[in-house]
């Protein structure tokens, strides 16, 4: 009897304490799945929001500022770091709400303002698998260099206080809504376009800007027989390479997480990039005789501005061909602005970035197919229904950006009297007219 009530006891102390132990285990389930955060997709993140910082502050900085004259070159560092500055107090201020929150009945176009200076987004707020103040601080990078990349298109003749005009109404208006169009929540993401990590948002957007501002503008001194060539090729390829390795943040960083998906991205990026590299100073030894530095990076530039879109879509063949396309189309793209249409953008934003984004929108409702080893288009899409979707965003992009970024142009004009320095400004050069200050005693 005693035995008997001695296990009695022991299987209610057992149960007593499986039951503390699932309880337990419910609450801590449930506060993971509250509050937690995937620590390895974090530490990713983290790492890739440094990488895209690196690309514009000192990358694109360094690249813009090589190909401009040697008394201007001051002022292209300087637009690049204050675009930097100003984008990340209106990212926190407004723009952010406005690209990623809900926007009620006007969901579809644009973000609503609760998430204005992030009030009540404490730093357990999570946005997918990492916190959301990590998402907020990697998206804030691609906010900044995205005006950062319209600079090429005005070296050298906009005024300063034209600049910061421009800039800040560009990302409220132009910015902002296209974001949320594509990775916010908004129409063209319900219609299931493609655009991994920018095609659109950054680079069509960019460039179009950049080709509505040179047809604004008057042109550069000499423009286009008698231009001076760039002050620092070396300058230059240092920026370039910059961008480069920034680029891994730039696309393997849009896969949010540390998983394959990622690392695919990385790869096709870099196949991408030096195919195009190669690819274009071919051209460029064929066709002129010798082979450039800066043909060569700008080729560089030219394949990961083409690859954006498409990295987490395809695999290493749709890396090659994008690279050696990207290569083909972007050359002759400059060709035809500068030499042709005798357009002064100034350093090929539009070739560049905006017709590479466009071709990699493009190329990936191909590409992305199994049979070119991507990963698949969405259930019930096509090659021709993808393809339809993404030329749509192409386009609604370009007019929407050119329209709103005219009527910036105009606002800005009206408020400061004139977008271009005077003559003197320009031959004296902005860095000591502007700046006061020189980048070289000599």
């Amino acid at each position: 009897m005693k035995l008997f009530t001695s296990i009695l006891g022991a299987l209610f102390l057992i149960s007593l304490s499986l039951l503390a132990f699932e309880a337990s285990a419910q609450d801590l389930a449930q506060d993971i799945a509250l509050a937690s955060h995937d620590s390895g997709d974090t530490a990713w993140i983290l790492t890739s929001t440094a990488l895209v910082l690196f690309m514009t502050i000192p990358g694109l900085a360094l690249f813009y500022g090589g190909l401009v004259r040697s008394q201007s070159v001051l002022s292209v560092l300087m637009h690049c770091f204050v675009i930097c500055c100003m984008a990340s107090v209106l990212w926190l201020v407004g723009v952010y709400s406005l690209a990623f929150s809900d926007g009620g009945d006007l969901q579809g176009f644009i973000g609503g303002l609760d998430k204005m200076a992030l009030i009540g987004v404490g730093k357990d707020a999570l946005s997918g698998n990492i916190p959301e103040s990590v998402f907020f601080m990697f998206q804030m990078t691609f906010a900044i260099i995205t005006p950062a990349l319209i600079v090429g298109a005005y070296v050298e003749r906009i005024r300063f206080s034209a600049m910061l005009i421009f800039s800040a109404l560009w990302l409220v208006f132009v910015y902002a809504p296209v974001c949320h169009w594509v990775w916010g929540g908004g129409w063209l993401g319900q219609m299931g376009v493609l655009d991994f990590a920018g095609g659109l948002v950054v680079h069509v957007t960019a460039g179009t800007a950049a080709i509505v501002i040179a047809l604004m503008m008057r042109t550069r001194r000499g423009f286009p027989g008698h231009v001076k060539p760039p002050h620092s090729p070396g300058m230059t390829m240092t920026g370039a390479a910059m961008l480069w390795v920034g680029w891994f943040g730039f696309n393997a960083g849009s896969a949010l997480a540390a998983d394959g998906s990622a690392g695919m991205a990385m790869l096709v990026t870099h196949i991408s990039a030096a195919t195009a590299s190669l690819v274009w100073m071919a051209i460029e030894w064929a066709k002129y005789g010798k082979p450039s530095l800066i043909g060569t990076v700008t080729g560089t530039i030219a394949g990961l501005a083409t690859i954006t879109p498409a990295a987490g879509f395809v695999g290493p063949l749709g890396g090659l061909i994008i690279g050696t396309v990207s290569a083909i189309i972007c050359f002759y793209a400059v060709v035809l602005v500068k030499s042709r249409l005798k357009i002064d953008d100034s350093l090929d934003v539009m070739a560049v970035h905006g017709v590479g984004g466009a071709t990699g929108i493009i190329l990936v409702s191909v590409l992305a197919t199994e049979s070119f080893g991507g990963f698949g288009l969405a259930e019930g899409m096509t090659i021709t229904s993808q393809l339809s979707v993404q030329i749509i965003a192409i386009v609604a992009t370009l007019i929407w950006t050119a329209v709103i970024s005219c009527i910036i142009l105009k606002v800005a004009e009206k408020m400061v009297g004139s977008l271009s320095v005077n003559e003197d400004e320009e031959v004296e050069g902005l860095d000591i007219m502007v700046h006061g200050e020189k980048a070289y005693e000599i």
